[in-house]
Parts: structure tokens; sequence; C-alpha cells
């Protein structure tokens, strides 16, 4: 008899709660993909479910119980479903005795049973020492391979990007949750990359046990997943013994990966095995569930929350098409062009037309550029956007291949004059990364479903060949100065807190013409103040209007009004 584990309770179920809204599809795939079930167990348990209001998955060890419970809630998360499920501790009897106290997890042969604890003395006669008592992690490596040479052991590695950190964890969890034991490992030099080789070296080298340590990550939801950031699991699996370690792979001015190796006896058993555990991690980072469909940038800075990122994951709140102040032509041709070609997608694909665009919004700085593309990152369902400024263009490749790896995707790149201007003005530096971002967009698929949006507000700076070339710029959308209309509509927008009457709407917006939405932003604030300097905020009057903008447009010169997007309008007086 193997012991496996010694727990302080006993076994434990999953119960499955029914509801009217949870779909049956979406509980096949939790069964399939979390608690490996087949077709046919998992339409058998939702009949269940039906019939009795709900049913159990179980029983398991409490350790796996757990497990299966974190890798179950975080899949019903990430795909906003309803579905309840309870985790539920079972009394069971001893199964060789048969008192009501047999809550202690023994494995035999390849079945895990409950025994009271006189039965466990009655039958442990090795006293081989228990796991967690080991300091280094060599001897944990010895003690589990003790009957097996080093010179018959096998390592396979493979290496994931970091900011895919998350779906490996909830892979992780689901692939290692029944091993025998999870060991954390002291990294004294942490520049160096953690091996299996490493963990065997033993005296004034061998690595420490230490305490499991684990990074928040950040996905945009409720509240961050923790991810291990490395580990040593000793596993076995149909009497095949293995181990599986965790840890960080880096390299000099690029961002951390993460370095999953796996040790097996050598032979066609440990082979398959890790194949299998590779394949499922794979397909964890090719389904990239964590965050695909949000609005995401690549960041290395620091994070004063004290969260490891990676990615960050933008919450912008939806922007309605009323909140977009452009003339309604330049808001006909923007749906046209990018939220109508994503919706025919499909159709045009079965035509043999190109699925890939690029669209450029050009305009004066302050006109809206930025509120824009917020509108079509949140009107596109089921898109994950790439916001990429002009500083991070070096990280360009990393970019695209999370947008291919997420698509459909939309790729926003900002200010993009300011790489691609003409070839004469350029350093090598520049020069490469115009290279860099041509190829990229030459180089998608025809049936890529990335969308392309660049913005810009000086197109007559951009070179020659990122403009010029069908392909690359399917359309240029201009987002102009807003006309007294839409500079109404801005004033009531920006100014929605205000007590403004109609007339003092009308002066607003008559008197700042030639000016841009960020300049009738600043404009509704400062008459705030001046409304709450004169009378608590109870009113607005003409002569706020008449100082707010000699402030903004006269007084601090012709430097203060480019600065507040006034200058149209200084040109103009």
């Amino acid at each position: 008899m193997t012991e496996v584990a010694r727990g302080e309770h006993g076994p434990a179920q999953l119960v499955f709660h029914n509801d009217d809204d949870t779909p049956d599809e979406f509980v096949i795939g939790l069964l399939r993909q979390v608690f490996g079930k087949t077709d046919r167990e998992a339409s058998a348990l939702i009949a269940r479910i039906e019939r009795e209001e709900k049913a159990a998955c179980g029983p398991y060890p409490q350790s796996v119980a757990e497990a299966l419970f974190k890798s179950a809630q975080q899949y019903i998360w990430l795909r906003q479903q309803p579905l309840k499920i309870t985790l539920e501790e079972i009394r069971t009897p001893c199964e060789l005795c048969g008192k009501p106290e047999g809550q202690t997890e023994v494995r035999i042969g390849e079945r895990t049973v409950w025994l009271c604890s006189d039965c466990i003395r009655a039958a442990d006669t090795t006293p081989s020492p228990e796991p967690e008592e080991f300091e280094y992690a060599c001897d944990v490596l010895d003690w589990h391979f003790a009957d097996i040479a080093r010179s018959k052991l096998v390592t396979t590695i493979r290496q994931f990007p970091g900011h895919m950190r998350v779906d490996v964890q909830a892979a992780i969890d689901r692939l290692f949750s029944e091993g025998i034991q999870l060991f954390g490992l002291n990294e004294e030099q942490r520049y160096e990359t953690l091996s299996i080789s490493r963990l065997l070296r033993d005296g004034r080298y061998a690595i420490a046990i230490a305490p499991l340590q684990y990074s928040d990550v950040d996905v945009g939801e409720r509240s961050p997943v923790k991810c291990l950031d490395n580990g040593l699991w000793l596993c076995e699996q149909d009497g095949l013994r293995y181990a599986v370690l965790l840890c960080a792979h880096r390299e000099f001015s690029r961002e951390p990966g993460i370095r999953i190796e796996i040790l097996v006896p050598s032979g066609s058993a440990g082979a398959a095995l890790v194949q299998t555990c590779f394949g499922e991690l794979e397909q964890a980072v090719q389904a990239a569930r964590s965050y695909r469909g949000k609005i995401l940038s690549l960041d290395a800075d620091s994070d004063y929350r004290g969260r490891s990122r990676g990615i960050t994951v933008h919450r912008l709140a939806p922007v309605s098409r009323n909140d977009v102040i452009l003339p309604e032509q330049t808001l006909r041709l923007l749906d046209r062009n990018v939220l109508t070609f994503v919706d025919t997608r499909d159709q045009l694909r079965r035509l043999g037309q190109s699925t890939r665009k690029g669209i450029l919004l050009y305009g004066p700085p302050g006109t809206g550029k930025t509120h824009t593309i917020r509108y079509l990152a949140t009107h596109l369902p089921g898109h994950t956007t790439l916001i990429i400024t002009a500083e991070q263009i070096g990280l360009l490749g990393a970019y695209m291949s999370l947008a291919r790896l997420l698509q459909p995707s939309m790729v926003v790149i900002e200010d993009v004059d300011l790489i691609a201007r003409d070839r004469d003005d350029m350093g090598p530096c520049e020069e490469s990364m115009l290279n860099k971002l041509l190829n990229e967009m030459d180089g998608l698929k025809e049936d890529a479903d990335i969308l392309f949006v660049l913005t810009t507000n000086r197109p007559e700076d951009l070179e020659g060949a990122l403009a010029g070339r069908p392909g690359r710029i399917d359309q240029a959308i201009e987002v102009p100065l807003p006309d007294e209309t839409g500079r109404g509509q801005l004033v009531r927008l920006y100014g929605k807190g205000l007590p403004l009457d109609d007339t003092i709407i009308a002066e607003a917006a008559q008197r700042s013409e030639g000016t841009s939405c960020a300049f009738i932003k600043e404009l509704m604030r400062r008459l705030a103040q001046a409304s709450l300097a004169r009378d608590g905020g109870k009113s607005i009057v003409s002569a706020d209007i008449d100082e707010a903008l000699d402030d903004m447009l006269f007084s601090g010169g012709r430097l203060n009004a480019r600065l507040l997007g006034g200058a149209h309008a200084m040109a103009a007086g």
C-alpha cells in the first residue's frame, strides 16, 4: 500500500446547482475541460441536475476538490456565466473497518480510499520520510526517484511568453492538481534561470526549499489571478513518477518568459506523458481565455498597486454613438469602414475578399481621435484591442503575436507620424521601426481578422510608403475641429453638471469657433471655477465666458492657445 496524501479533511464533492440561464453547452464544456468528463457523462450529469435541481461530481480528495473548484470558478468567471457550484465535504466511513471517522486519503494501486487513523497505523510499515521534511530540492528529487538512476531520467523543456502566465497557470492547476506535493524554491541568484539539473546539485550549491511565492496578475476581472513564481511538483500517474518545474526564463532587456521542465524516466510511457502535458499547456495558451475580447497594452513600467502585470487591461467605460461628437458624414464613414466591415467579414471571405484592413484617423490635436478609438473598441464585440503608443513600437513584434493569437483583433498605433516620417528626416533607428511596421502590415494573411487603426496629427508628414500604397491604408478618415452644432453638443457633454441655460450654451458654442474638443472640455472646467468663486456654483453668466476665453486664447499668448487646442480660433481672430 502506497500512501499518497494524509489530509486533515476528508473527501469532498462539487455540487452543480440548476438555473434557467446557463446554456447546457457551457456546462458540457466545463465538465469536459475541467473535470475530464466524456460527452456522455456530461449529458447524464446535466439530466440529473435538471431532474433533481442539483448533482455532484466526486468524491475527490480535499486538495483535488479544491483545485477543481478553483479551476471551475475561473472557467465560469472568464465566460461570465451565472452557474453556481459549491464545494461540500463528505463524511465517509473507513473503508477497512467501517468506523465513521475514515477521513485520511490513501492511494491503493490506482484507487483512492479513506481510512481511519487506526487502520493507517496498522498498515504503515515503511519508515521513509515525508517529502515536507526535506530542506533541499536535490533531496526531494532523490527521494521521489529513489530506485531510478539519474542517467535513466530525461527532461523536456517548453517556454511560453511571460504575459501568458495566467493561461499557463490555469492549465498547470488542472494538470498537476493531484501531485504528491508542491514545493517552493529559493532563488538566491535572481538573474539565473532555474533548471532540473540545477536543482539536482547538492552541497554549497544546493537549492533550498522555500515558501510558495505567488504574484497577483490583473486580467481585468473583479480580482487578480494568483500565479506561481516558481514551483516543483512531484507527481505520479499510473505508477509513473515524474516531476515538473515551473520558473521564470530571464534574458537581459526582455520580458521574463515562463519555463516548464518535466522530468520523467526514459521510455515511451514518459515521452507520451510529456507530450500530453505540453499539448494541454499549448492549447491553453492558444485559447488565451484570460485576455480575449479585452482592451490591452503591454506594460513594463512600475505598478504602484504592487501587482505584476506584463499586460495591462484597460477598463474603459462604453462610449455611445451619441457621445462621439463628429459630423454625421464622418460617423457614417467610420461605421461603414469599421463596424459594418467587421460584421460582413464572413461574407467577404466567402466571396474571396480580404478581411484585413487599415484605417488612418487624422486631424488636429485634441479633436477626439482617442475618444473615437474608445467608441470603436467598445462596439466591436468579441474583438481584442491592442493599443500601441509610438514609444512602444519596439514591442511591435510581441504586439502582433498577440494580435494573431487573439484575433479578431484591432491594433491601434497612436501618433504614427512619429515613426513614419519622410525617410530623409529619419535616423537609422526610426527607419528600422518603420520597416518593422510595414513588414507586419504586409505580412498578414488576406483572411486575417486584424484591423489596423493608425492616428496622426500631421498627415502631411507621413512617409509615402505607408500612406500611398493600397493594402496598408484602405481608408483615411478626417477627425475635424467641431462645427457650431458639434461645439454645442460638447458644451452639453462636458458641462452636464453645470447650471447652463440654452443662451449660455449657444454663446459658448458660437464664441469657441475654431477650437478643439479638448479646448471646450477645459473651457467648461474654467466656467465651473468662475461659478464656484462667484456664487458657489449656482449660475454661469456671460462674463464667465469672457474671462475664460481671454485667459485661454489671448492673455497666455500663442503658445498657450496652441497647447489648449485653440490655435485655429486665435488665427481666425
